[in-house]
């Protein structure tokens, strides 16, 4: 019997576990190949794929970003192999599946909850006897009837084979994200996530987590994105894990999600000073600091000691940090939702993700929608469109925010000029993205692509047309420079200011930046740019101070691929002496 197992991934990087858990699972009976696509591939391409692969079963893993490319790629196959077993299995199929089933005619089967096992006294049955109603935690069709059958039993995670010993991966590794799980459950009872559903926590064997990783390491595997809901729950078994990353990481990065509040002292002077730079990144799901919507949402959260843990491991200067919010929670208004926001970019995570909340099906939150007044989607991904605090009309505001964000505060374009904008111009770091967010919207940019200058002239163009009282446009027009020309591996062939320096200033400072920098003119003329700054940048710096007396001289040192360029600031000869770097 020839066995699929198929998913749509968001992107290519992207690689599904729950195929390589079905395959692992089930390999000892049945050869079962994986097909890995894309949501962006087209319908056709993906049918031709799996047509030649001539499968007698074809199992699909669904969630809320692929499920409708899914069910078109379904609806096509049924009629191209009408004898194909179709199965549908993942937490998007795993609720409401009577309704699933009366839904997509064209599916046979629907695993529903943890997979492993289910599938595979499921292939059992298609190839022997037939009798699906033995199987337990799925639904069927008995003439014309939808069967679903009583849930199964949690597995024993240890009797699952390693889903990461195919060599058929190995090629990739290097150039995908790999997704690694130690346990699965959440302690937490969140009313909007699909995890506090399911009651405890079920951890893999130590040196079964250890060995697998060795082997991932080992075979060249660049980033490992850890999947389990709250990976510090069970200190001594993190610690365990953090140390034996440390001493065997290879060069490869490490994701974890974690519940910062929940982190002890002396896990975080670990890290602190044993966590190698650049090695470990933590995501912490915050989502409100509104105490009424966390309470509405049975969401335990202390946000002091969360601002105890994320503030330690900034300081540490070791480990990223991605800090996620939800919009649309019960109980916040836009104002509420604007204190969240602020109180939480005080923080300064590297990334702070902005999102909307998602009414998922199974959710304590779907079912109690019309008590909060929401309105969502009726497709997936579910986003909730309105609730009785915030309408429509504010969702859209906040989903400007969402987009200036990301293109500037979470892709590190321009972080003096980030920090000057949202720390001394604008009356907070929300009104800041909020305005130019509007001011992004009404010009057409939200529609139309952007290189790396359009991204900078826009902001100015912003900053000139708003202009708050406590903008210096001479500031911000100098920052941005700097963080235009620090973006660059290379001397930048185009600018996106007309500003130039004429060639007698250029002269004259290029022999008085030789001089002073020690270097040679001819080579400082093809490793660097000069400019000027309007004011004392050393001044403005160290003393947040402007002087438009004595300008800056901006010299700009690139050595392409070997090192990221390097800037100085020397004041113009007839200035005070001093420097920044």
């Amino acid at each position: 019997m020839n066995v699929v197992v198929a998913t749509l991934n968001a992107k290519y990087i992207h690689t599904s576990l729950a195929l390589r858990y079905l395959k692992s699972f089930s390999q000892g009976e049945f050869d079962v190949g994986i097909a890995e696509y894309t949501i962006k591939d087209p319908v056709m391409s993906i049918a031709a794929d799996l047509f030649s692969r001539k499968p007698d079963v074809i199992g699909f893993s669904c969630y809320i970003w692929n499920i409708e490319e899914t069910i078109a790629v379904v609806d096509m196959i049924r009629k191209v192999l009408p004898d194909v077993k179709i199965v549908l299995g993942g937490p998007e199929v795993s609720y409401d599946t009577g309704e699933w089933m009366d839904r997509l005619q064209a599916v046979d089967f629907i695993v529903m909850g943890e997979g492993e096992e289910t599938f595979r006294d499921l292939l059992r049955q298609i190839a022997g006897e037939q009798k699906y109603h033995f199987v337990f935690g799925m639904a069927y069709r008995k003439d014309r009837e939808v069967v679903i059958t009583p849930p199964r039993p949690k597995l024993d995670l240890n009797v699952i084979p390693s889903p990461h010993r195919f060599e058929q991966d190995i090629p990739s590794l290097r150039n995908r994200v790999v997704y690694f799980e130690t346990s699965r459950g959440c302690p937490f009872s969140c009313q909007f996530c699909l995890s506090s559903i399911e009651v405890g926590v079920r951890y893999f064997d130590m040196e079964r987590v250890k060995a697998d990783l060795t082997y991932l390491i080992d075979s060249g595997a660049k980033l490992i994105k850890f999947v389990d809901r709250t990976f510090n729950i069970k200190r001594e078994y993190a610690m365990e894990i953090f140390q034996f990353l440390i001493d065997n990481h290879r060069g490869c990065v490490f994701q974890f999600e974690i519940t910062a509040d929940i982190m002890r002292p002396e896990v975080l002077d670990f890290l602190a000073e044993n966590a190698p730079a650049g090695v470990f990144r933590f995501e912490i799901g915050v989502q409100s600091t509104n105490d009424p919507t966390n309470l509405a949402v049975q969401r335990r959260q202390n946000f002091a000691k969360l601002t105890r843990t994320v503030t330690k491991v900034k300081e540490s200067g070791k480990i990223d940090q991605h800090l996620d919010l939800i919009a649309g929670l019960p109980h916040e208004d836009y104002d509420t939702f604007r204190k969240t926001f602020n109180d939480v970019f005080a923080l300064r995570p590297e990334e702070l993700q902005l999102g909307f909340l998602k009414m998922l099906r199974g959710t304590g939150l779907r079912n109690d929608a019309d008590k909060y007044g929401y309105i969502y989607m009726e497709r997936a991904p579910y986003e909730m469109l309105g609730n009785d605090l915030m309408p429509f009309g504010d969702i859209v505001r906040i989903k400007r925010v969402e987009d200036v964000l990301e293109k500037f505060w979470n892709a590190h374009r321009m972080d003096r000029t980030m920090e000057y904008l949202i720390e001394q111009a604008y009356p907070s770091p929300f009104d800041f993205f909020q305005a130019f967010g509007d001011y992004w919207e009404s010009k057409g940019w939200s529609r139309i692509g952007h290189q790396l200058e359009d991204l900078f002239s826009r902001l100015w163009e912003f900053l000139q047309a708003d202009a708050p009282e406590n903008l210096d446009l001479d500031v911000a027009f100098g920052l941005l420079k700097i963080d235009y020309y620090l973006q660059h591996k290379y001397k930048p062939r185009k600018l996106w200011w007309e500003e130039r320096l004429d060639k007698k200033a250029w002269t004259t400072g290029l022999k008085d930046a030789a001089l002073r920098l020690g270097m040679d003119e001819r080579d400082l003329q093809k490793k660097a740019v000069l400019d000027r700054l309007t004011f004392d940048y050393a001044a403005w710096m160290e003393e947040g101070r402007v002087d438009r007396a004595n300008p800056t001289a901006l010299v700009v040192l690139y050595s392409g691929e070997e090192a990221p360029p390097q800037f100085v600031a020397l004041p113009q000869p007839d200035g005070q002496a001093a420097a920044a770097k």
